[in-house]
Parts: C-alpha cells; sequence; structure tokens
C-alpha cells in the first residue's frame, strides 16, 4: 500500500507541473523522461542500492570530518562556550561558523580549479544524458555546490541574452537547489548529511524537469547557439594564491553568516509576535492556542499525504514545508530538529528532502538583486516569473522528497 501511495504522489506532483504548463503541447517528453529518470536514479542509487548508500555514507563521512575541523576553529575563537554545556549548540555558535569555513574551502577549490572543473563535468552529464542546453546544465550543476547567488556568475556571460524558458530554469534550478556552504550548517543543527547530500544532487535534475515542464522550449530557443564554454574566472579581484583565496572566502562567509544570523533572528521572532497576535484573536473565537504553524500546518497537510507520510504527522510536516516556503528553509530545519523526535524516522528523512531547496519567497528578491544586477534586462523576467519558478522549485523539492519515501519504504 505504501508503495501505490509513492507512486500515486509521483504522479500528481507531475499531474500538478503540467497543470502549471505555459504550453502543454510544447513539452518535450523526452528531456522530461529523462530529467525523471535521472533524479529517480540518484534516489535508487544513494538510498537503496548498496553500493551508492556505501558511496554516500563515505561522503557524509568526508563532511563530517570538515565539520570537525570546523569546530576546531570554533573552539579556538570561542573558548569554553563551544563547549556544549556551555552554550555550544546555541545556533551562533554550531551553525553559523560552518558557514565561514566552508565558504574559504569552498574559494580555496575555486582557486584550484577543483571545483570548477567539478561544475564542468556534472554539467556536461547533465547536458548529454537530460538534453537541456549547455547554459542550463551548467547552472543546474554548478546550484550543487553554491547556491543561487552565485551559480548565475557561472554563466554571467550570457544571462543577457537567454529567453524566457531558459532564463526561467536557470531561476528554478537556483529555487530546487541549495548551497554547500549552507548544507553544512544544517549538517551542523543535527540534520542528517546523507540525506542532505543526496536532496542536494537529486535537486539538479529535479529543477530541469519541473523547468521543462512548466515553461518548455520553443523551436527559437532550441536555434540559440550552444558552443558556451565555463568562464574561466569572474570579473572581481582573483585570489593571487592560496593563502588570498581563503581569506577572501573567509570574508564573504562572514557577511553570508552575518546576513542568515540576522534573517533567523528577526524571522523567528517575527514568527513568535506573529503567534501571539494569532492566539490572541484565536482566544476570541475558542482556540487560544492559534499559530502560524496551525494555519500552514492544514495548508500543507494534504500535500504531505503525496509524499506518504501518515495523517497523524501530516500535519507537523506541513507546518514545515509551509514555513520554509513562506519563511526560509533555514528556519523550517530549527523547527525540524526540535519536533524530530516526536515524528518517526521515515517521516524526518521525507521532509529533510522536501525543505531541501531555496524556493521561498525571499528567494525571488535576491534571484532578482544577483541575476538582475548581473543582466539587467532580464529583470522584468524574474520579477514576472518569480512565483512559477517558486513553484517549480518547490515541486522538484517534493518529487526529490516522494521518491526518497518510496525508497525508504523499499529498504
Amino acid at each position: 500500500m505504501k508503495i501505490l501511495t509513492g507512486l500515486a504522489g509521483i504522479c500528481i506532483i507531475l499531474a500538478i507541473a503540467v497543470l502549471f504548463s505555459s504550453n502543454r503541447r510544447a513539452i518535450n517528453w523526452r528531456i522530461v523522461g529523462a530529467a525523471f529518470a535521472m533524479q529517480a536514479a540518484i534516489a535508487v542509487l544513494v538510498l537503496y542500492a548498496p553500493a551508492g548508500r556505501a558511496a554516500i555514507g563515505w561522503l557524509s563521512r568526508g563532511v563530517s570530518n570538515l565539520l570537525g575541523y570546523s569546530q576546531v576553529g570554533t573552539n579556538f575563537i570561542f573558548g569554553p562556550l563551544a563547549k556544549q554545556e556551555l552554550g555550544g549548540t546555541s545556533f551562533a555558535i554550531s551553525a553559523l561558523p560552518v558557514i565561514i569555513f566552508f565558504a574559504s574551502l569552498v574559494s580555496i577549490l575555486y582557486y584550484l580549479r577543483i571545483m570548477p572543473t567539478i561544475v564542468r563535468w556534472v554539467g556536461g552529464a547533465l547536458q548529454k544524458i537530460i538534453g537541456t542546453s549547455r547554459v542550463e546544465s551548467l547552472c543546474a550543476a554548478a546550484n550543487i555546490f553554491v547556491g543561487q547567488s552565485e551559480s548565475p556568475l557561472v554563466i554571467r556571460p550570457y544571462l543577457a541574452g537567454l529567453s524566457q524558458a531558459r532564463m526561467f530554469a536557470v531561476m528554478t534550478s537556483g529555487m530546487a537547489g541549495v548551497a554547500g556552504t549552507i548544507l553544512a550548517a544544517y549538517a551542523a543543527m543535527g540534520i542528517r548529511i546523507d540525506y542532505l547530500l543526496a536532496a542536494s544532487f537529486m535537486a539538479a535534475p529535479g529543477g530541469l524537469l519541473m523547468a521543462k515542464i512548466i515553461m518548455p522550449d520553443t523551436p527559437e530557443d532550441m536555434a540559440q547557439d550552444e558552443a558556451i564554454e565555463l568562464p574561466e574566472g569572474h570579473e572581481d579581484e582573483a585570489p593571487v594564491n592560496i593563502i588570498m583565496a581563503a581569506s577572501q572566502g573567509a570574508q564573504t562567509g562572514v557577511k553570508l553568516a552575518v546576513a542568515v544570523g540576522a534573517m533567523v533572528l528577526s524571522f523567528v521572532a517575527l514568527i513568535a509576535m506573529a503567534n501571539g497576535i494569532l492566539g490572541s484573536i484565536g482566544a476570541l473565537f475558542g482556540y487560544p492556542d492559534l499559530s502560524f504553524q496551525q494555519i500552514v500546518g492544514t495548508v500543507f497537510a494534504p500535500v504531505m499525504l503525496l509524499l506518504n507520510i501518515p495523517w497523524s504527522e501530516a500535519y507537523q510536516a506541513g507546518g514545515l514545508f509551509g514555513t520554509k516556503i513562506v519563511l526560509n528553509e533555514f528556519v523550517a530545519y530549527i523547527e525540524l530538529s526540535s519536533i524530530a523526535a516526536t515524528l518517526s524516522p521515515t517521516t524526518v528523512a521525507t521532509i529533510t528532502f522536501a525543505l531541501c531547496g531555496f524556493a521561498n519567497f525571499t528567494s525571488i528578491a535576491i534571484q532578482m538583486a544577483v541575476a538582475g544586477n548581473l543582466a539587467p534586462n532580464q529583470r522584468p523576467v524574474i520579477a514576472r516569473l518569480g512565483i512559477k519558478a517558486l513553484i517549480a522549485g518547490s515541486l522538484a523539492n517534493l518529487m526529490s522528497a516522494a521518491l526518497a519515501g518510496l525508497m525508504l519504504h523499499l529498504q
């Protein structure tokens, strides 16, 4: 029964994507089928096949070791405060320093040309297997390792000339994915890194899958020049050695950590204020415990049933997914870590996949700021397609969660 429910959920998610399609007749089902097959194959490989599970376990141990190295720096800066009994489990001490360390590490990998090589390889694989354009494939690959703020830099020379459909694919890939630096912060909060890594890789074909259903290519798009090479660097100051690369990455990480900390602080406080107001209003009608989480949980609970989450837990899972869309995934993961003990392991695993993406309202503004500044002519396109890209990115995350839930029930 669980398997049939999982298969039905996958079909319904695809049907919802088709429902939102701007041109159903133009959908290239070969590309869609290849993208879905690749997303499903990754799920089977990393969650069901013994060799794949061993590989993702090896990667998880590697990330855990990196988190340990990050903790050494955290201990040096915060001293006794980094100990668990003195506040070392607080968000500011456990998660934010990880962002700084990983930003510095990623900068070093870019300087050594390791990261661009990986992005080229993965992007080339996506292009050959799925059949998407070079630009779309490279951007989707970049979103596995860096965030939606950095991935447009990979295709910077070509942003201004992208058609609406391909700009939408770039936007959706950004919404569906997460940054590697942020991924490590989630792991530092207690979220299982093997699920996060699997979700990150599944988001690349998943984002392209939903983009090509909701806004398929036109003949004009297919005629665009595909002879695209990955730029060797950005126009910003390039590091002259590995020390400068590490320093620049750390400075970028500090900015990101401060932004994340400020965002989480403000959003958590705003939710508390909203809950206070809702509770006061609800008390007038006999519902003193009315809260933001209850409202979004009620709205998204039916969606959670598509992921094979039992109705008894769908309400809480729906609240987490709604928090992710309305606010962001960081706040949702914080809430998940606080209630994980009350949910079944399969539900925790499934919702981990559903939350692993940048698809939220704030991301529309981020994409307008980043891609809009790199290609000002695309700013109106981003504004017009923002909500649609949010829906596409959310459906990509839900598809990853549905596939993951199916694989977990097959184990």
